[in-house]
């Protein structure tokens, strides 16, 4: 490690030393049905939104806390995975896991590691870089993270508590805790969806852009992909460095969306307060920037149009495929496209059921669609089966009454979006969405002690002063 990384380090420490305040605890750990503590919030995540919620809580004093990820150390979230774009998409000043303090951003990381005037020079992060930086931050902030854990179900324990059973490579165990957080980026609730004509096609013709491809493999083939966001022309520009002989990139639009919302919402009012508004007016926003999508910036189209063998079509929504001898035949209104090789970009629909942890209870999840019928020139039928969220992140019942532990468990993820706008898998939200997740778990902590709370204050008795009082003699008139 470099001095000046060292010093940064030491900087870390002292500014957290001098906003510790309050510092007093105030948690108490609850005794699992094990006879051990039971953790107060196990977050199930330890990608970027983790390691943000964790240092959330560990700066409110909640200290009892385990983050999971069923992924190696280094490998979390999509950065060295699925993520097939060479930089951040997010302008480099944008601040998240930091939680506006200054020596944890990410420049001041940069600047220790690579110099400031490579900070400077730079246009965007390199995803690599940021996953880096994330390793680093949850080590200088001292977050307790297990790597190689995969929650499997979560069921109801006694005295309030959750029991969260967890795969691990040695077998299965039970963890207990006050409240989870689901903090799984852009699965989390649902499957990366498949357009339904192409849903029948073998295995070995089609993936989704987050699957584990092997690009090499297209060398030389033709390639499809289906949709049209940031994610599917990093794929499309994947497949056309692999050396894919052609790569069509299918819209269903008319004209391709050029316009990124993300871009016009990062500003403290929307991101801060989109959550407080009614119902009728969080769909309305909601639904606007879901159906615009996420758009691309110049450099990712770029990528692809460099080449020649790069096709965009428009107004080309498949409409029916079907596998032939010689490839995938995709019928869309401009005509039919061949390819040996199919990926689909067309994003995350929700699916409860399909989710192993949330099978106990995924009939009972209210969504959007039980708690808000918007105007019917309104509709979206996708957008109403995402979960309709508590101030606090927490899931509501559709049935009140029948699963009512489900109130701790909190959800910061992709589906959080409806709810309160893109809080649970953006950087541009983060110093906004973690505050107000950490507030709702310790509002509900301290909810949940109240009667302690009461009982201690009523036992306090710590004298601040001495009061001295001059002995008088007898004989003293009066």
């Amino acid at each position: 490690m470099s001095d000046v990384l060292t010093d940064l380090e030491a900087d870390v420490r002292a500014d957290l030393a001098k906003i510790a305040h309050p510092g007093a605890a105030w948690l108490e750990p609850k005794m699992g049905p094990d006879g051990k503590p039971a953790l107060d919030v196990l977050i199930v995540g330890a990608g970027q939104s983790g390691i943000a919620i964790g240092f959330g809580l560990m700066r409110s004093r909640v200290n009892n806390i385990l983050l999971l990820d069923k992924a190696e150390k280094g490998k979390e979230g999509p950065w060295l995975t699925y993520a097939r774009m060479p930089t951040l998409r997010s302008p480099k000043d944008y601040t998240g896991p930091d939680l506006d303090i200054p020596s944890l951003t990410y420049q001041s990381w940069h600047e220790a590691r690579f110099g400031k005037e490579s900070w400077q020079a730079l246009n965007l992060i390199p995803r690599e870089h940021w996953a880096e930086y994330l390793l680093w931050l949850r080590r200088t902030i001292g977050l307790p993270v297990r790597n190689g854990r995969e929650l499997l179900e979560i069921a109801p324990a006694s005295d309030g508590l959750l029991a969260a059973r967890v795969k691990r490579a040695d077998g299965v165990e039970t963890l207990y805790a006050r409240k989870i957080v689901l903090a799984t980026g852009q699965e989390g609730m649902g499957d990366w969806m498949i357009p339904e004509p192409l849903r029948d096609l073998p295995a070995g013709s089609i993936a989704t852009v987050a699957d584990d491809i092997d690009f090499e493999s297209l060398r030389g083939k033709r390639v499809a992909v289906i949709g049209a966001g940031a994610s599917a022309f990093d794929n499309a520009a994947t497949a056309l460095e692999a050396g894919a002989a052609e790569v069509h990139l299918l819209c269903r639009r008319a004209q391709i969306q050029v316009i990124q919302p993300y871009r016009w919402l990062t500003f403290r009012g929307f991101l801060r307060h989109l959550s407080d508004l009614d119902d009728a007016w969080r769909w309305r926003f909601m639904r606007k920037i879901l159906e615009m999508r996420e758009g691309f910036p110049q450099p990712t189209y770029d990528r692809c149009a460099r080449h020649a063998n790069f096709t965009l079509h428009e107004g080309a929504p498949v409409e029916s495929a079907r596998q032939t001898d010689g490839g995938v035949e995709l019928h869309t209104p401009r005509g039919t496209i061949t390819a040996d090789f199919v990926i689909c970009g067309t994003g995350i629909d929700m699916n409860f059921a399909g989710r192993g942890e949330l099978r106990r209870f995924a009939g009972n999840i209210a969504t959007w669609g039980d708690r808000y019928q918007p105007p019917a020139s309104e509709h979206n039928a996708r957008l109403g089966r995402f979960p309709y969220l508590d101030d606090d992140y927490a899931f509501t019942e559709r049935v009140p009454g029948e699963t009512p532990w489900i109130s701790d468990i909190h959800l910061f993820a992709i589906a959080s979006t409806m709810s309160f706008g893109p809080s649970g898998s953006s950087i541009n939200a983060m110093t906004t969405a973690v505050p107000k997740l950490v507030d709702g778990l310790t509002r509900g902590l301290f909810r949940a002690d109240v009667e302690r709370h009461w009982a201690s204050l009523s036992a306090y008795d710590v004298p601040q002063a001495v009061v001295a009082r001059p002995a008088r003699n007898m004989g003293e008139s009066r």
